[in-house]
């Protein structure tokens, strides 16, 4: 829910370089039913953490929610998702 600003703050301090997406409205955190509504500081709203493997065709191929920020998918259960999505071939 952060602003493009905010985003590309965080992504120049920690050196990523792959695209952050921003959404301050909400409106593709609601879509996934992702909002935590009174879940940040001060009670703001926030996203629920979660996870998302993709394949090439836009299908989404394996999802981890959780209640918890705490709580994150490992990376050894997203490697065995990932190799379980089968290939397409051209």
């Amino acid at each position: 829910m952060d602003t493009p600003e905010v985003s590309s703050n965080l992504c120049s301090k920690s050196g990523y370089t792959f695209p952050f997406l921003s959404d301050p409205k909400a409106e593709v955190i609601r879509r996934y039913d992702l909002l935590h509504v009174g879940g940040g500081p001060e009670k703001t709203d926030i996203s629920r953490p979660a996870e998302f493997l993709v394949d090439a065709t836009g299908t989404v191929r394996w999802v981890n929610f959780t209640e918890d920020i705490r709580l994150r998918a490992k990376s050894d259960d997203m490697l065995a998702a990932a190799k379980a999505i089968p290939q397409i071939q051209n």
